[in-house]
């Protein structure tokens, strides 16, 4: 952290102001927005993803590109909406490339197995915690509607926020989280 002048007292620098010097060579103070943006952003990747090692291994990787890309931001975006977009794509990715590769691997396969009360061992796994059980939720709706869910309450990002890292109006994300929530309430009320 640097002090300002006397008048300006010992303010923090604003993620745009560190971006700034990390883009003029300062490149250690990148480690000062790890810190500040990290916990959030593992708590939305955890949440998409079930899984706290996947999750960890997601936000170190977002935390590379966006140094790697360093040079391309635009301090005309809020850092953060730009890190919450580069971990939105890497969660969705990381989904997609389970999706393949259980694919690939049913194909050899059927994981169709059940327990004596027709309940998939997956299944079984996700009531095992109520948080593994939001997340099954969650899978259920719309992907759009999950993710910006999972921002709204996971990441702590308003609306606005939202609707930059989804690229959509920001009554596209209130909208979003809305019908995400009503398809919520509805799978938990029609539930057993």
């Amino acid at each position: 952290m640097r002090s300002g002048p006397p008048s300006e007292g010992n303010l923090m620098p604003t993620d745009v102001e560190i971006m700034q010097r990390v883009q003029a060579g300062e490149t250690s103070l990148f480690a000062e927005l790890v810190q500040r943006h990290q916990s959030k952003l593992l708590r939305f990747a955890e949440s998409k993803l079930a899984n706290r090692a996947e999750a960890e291994d997601t936000i170190q990787d977002a935390f590379l590109a966006a140094f790697h890309a360093r040079d391309s931001y635009s301090p005309e975006f809020a850092f953060s909406t730009w890190m919450w977009t580069i971990t939105l794509n890497l969660t969705r990715r990381t989904v997609q490339k389970r999706v393949r590769d259980r694919d690939r691997r049913e194909g050899y396969a059927s994981c169709r197995r059940t327990d004596s009360h027709g309940e998939s061992p997956l299944n079984t796994l996700l009531k095992a915690e109520q948080s593994e059980q939001l997340n099954h939720w969650l899978s259920l709706i719309p992907e759009p509607q999950g993710d910006a869910i999972r921002l709204k309450f996971f990441g702590e990002l308003t609306y606005a926020e939202i609707a930059l890292t989804m690229d959509c109006s920001e009554s596209g994300a209130k909208r979003r989280v809305k019908n995400g929530l009503i398809k919520l309430a509805d799978i938990i009320a029609n539930e057993d």
